[in-house]
């Protein structure tokens, strides 16, 4: 093995009941490398980073690390060995301090009966906290931190353990641009050190902004490990999903109708000031902006999960009061939440479950559930969206991440939703499942439904929105048509 490869897996293999998540997996990582690992969900990234970091063990192949041939029981071990792994879901613990969590575990110690020595720890935290040039205090407690600062304290935590390979999966997920652009000047430091990265992410514009090399899964099989100067966007996309994606934004012009929801001068608080919009029959309204402008606090206002200072809303020409969930719902107002798993879903309920959650009155009779009507429903809606799973009796924690949205879209078709509120509809989704997503917007208005559509990535709002309004601290900064709309403009409105 060349001296200059820190990993190296040689056919890994890995079966749960029915499905072959990994079959004979063969790649390289260099050292000192940010190597992006990428492929659609399902494709067997999350398996092969649980078998690193020794949450599974592999049902065959050898993974050698240093050059040596490692068998990980734990995460733990893993990490003792030099790997670490920041998840998506931060696991740190909220109620502790910056330094507590670092040294988790493994607190410094002195004297004979092993007190804690919390100088030591306190200077040992100062000085990781400094690598990666984090101004954080040492005490503060965990659940005060932003989703950066929270990362940063995890980066230190894998450092602590003089970890020579960091697992970065989907760290971009949460993160403002400023903070995104600060965690990469973070590992690009961390490279120069020597320390290797593998960067999970389905975010095609970070692997040519960030990575040295890509490797690319698909249906548990490796297909290509390759320089990242050597490919382009197209042909990458081509490998992870297996075929040639003819357009990646498939909009369709559809004709634009009679208005269908007006907001007037809404306010909330500090959050909102006086908005204004008008969403029409057959047209995907575009909502930028700037994390933190106030788009998802506009969605949560029109919805009425949240309550309004002020302002009017009308529908079809009519004033209709929209206090709660439950007179957005009987107006056929839905909304798709930036957080499925937390405000979309119950992730242990089944399928059929969460698409009757809405209507749950539709497949009742005499005060009872009619499981037979709700299975019929939810059969229906599986069909209709493609939704792959088993069976619509299948927990819906188990489904892919767009397939969990299609069920929430499911959902609020359920009960013929004719205004339909996306934020964020395909953070977390594979590039696959994004064009059918896409594909499902398209159809919703050319049924005459109205969809407002709240996105931070700009290129999704350009491609797919007839109509796109701009937001910044709470206000509407700018209006830009589908013919108009270039990524500085909307950015030029966005800081206002």
């Amino acid at each position: 093995m060349s001296e200059n490869i820190l990993l190296d897996l040689k056919g890994i293999s890995k079966s749960f009941p029915g499905v072959k998540a990994l079959e004979d997996v063969s790649f390289q990582v260099r050292k000192g490398d940010i190597h992006a690992l990428v492929g659609e969900n399902g494709a067997g990234k999350s398996t092969l980073i649980k078998i690193l970091s020794g949450v599974y063990s592999a049902d065959s192949g050898k993974v050698f690390f240093n050059g040596n041939v490692v068998n990980v029981k734990s995460p733990l071990e893993a990490q003792m060995l030099g790997m670490s792994v920041v998840h998506q879901e931060i696991k740190l613990v909220e109620t502790l301090s910056v330094a507590e969590n670092i040294f988790l575990g493994r607190p410094r110690v002195s004297g004979k009966l092993s007190l804690v020595n919390w100088k030591k720890m306190h200077a040992e935290a100062k000085e990781l906290l400094k690598s990666v040039n984090a101004k954080l205090n040492v005490n503060v407690i965990v659940k005060k931190l932003s989703v950066a600062q929270k990362q940063l304290v995890e980066i230190c935590k894998a450092l602590s353990f003089n970890s020579e390979l960091i697992i970065m999966d989907e760290p971009s997920a949460t993160l403002t641009e400023k903070e995104l652009d600060l965690l990469f000047d973070i590992l690009k430091m961390l490279k120069q050190k020597g320390v290797t990265i593998i960067y999970i992410s389905h975010r095609m514009e970070e692997i040519f902004k960030l990575a040295d090399r890509v490797t690319v899964l698909r249906d548990g099989r490796h297909i290509n490990t390759l320089d990242v100067k050597d490919v382009n966007r197209k042909t990458l996309i081509s490998m992870m999903v297996g075929r040639e994606l003819e357009n990646e934004y498939p909009k369709e012009i559809i004709p634009i109708g009679e208005p269908l929801l007006e907001v007037k001068n809404i306010s909330r608080g500090k959050v909102l000031n006086d908005i204004s919009l008008t969403l029409h029959k057959g047209e995907i309204l575009g909502i930028a902006g700037l994390v933190g402008a106030g788009r998802t606090e506009l969605a949560r206002a029109i919805f009425g999960a949240d309550k309004k200072s002020g302002g009017q809303l009308f529908i079809r020409g009519q004033e209709v009061k929209i206090n709660n969930v439950v007179s957005a719902i009987k107006h056929k107002i839905g909304l798709v939440p930036e957080d499925r798993k937390l405000q979309g879903l119950i992730l242990g309920m089944s399928v059929k479950h969460n698409v009757s959650l809405a209507g749950i009155g539709r497949v009742m009779k005499m005060r009872l559930i009619n499981s037979k009507m709700e299975r019929s429903m939810a059969k229906e809606f599986v069909k209709m969206l493609r939704i792959i799973t088993p069976t619509e009796e299948r927990e819906v924690k188990s489904l892919s991440g767009g397939n969990q949205q299609k069920v929430v879209l499911a959902k609020w078709l359920a009960v013929n939703s004719d205004i339909l509120i996306f934020d964020e509809p395909t953070r977390g989704i594979d590039v696959g499942a994004k064009a059918e997503i896409y594909r499902l917007l398209c159809s919703l208005v050319a049924e005459g439904k109205g969809v407002i559509m709240i996105s931070s990535e700009m290129p999704e709002i350009i491609g797919m929105c007839d109509r796109i309004l701009v937001m910044h601290d709470g206000k509407i900064t700018g209006e830009v048509a589908r013919s108009e709309a270039t990524q500085e403009l909307i950015l030029e409105y966005a800081t206002l």
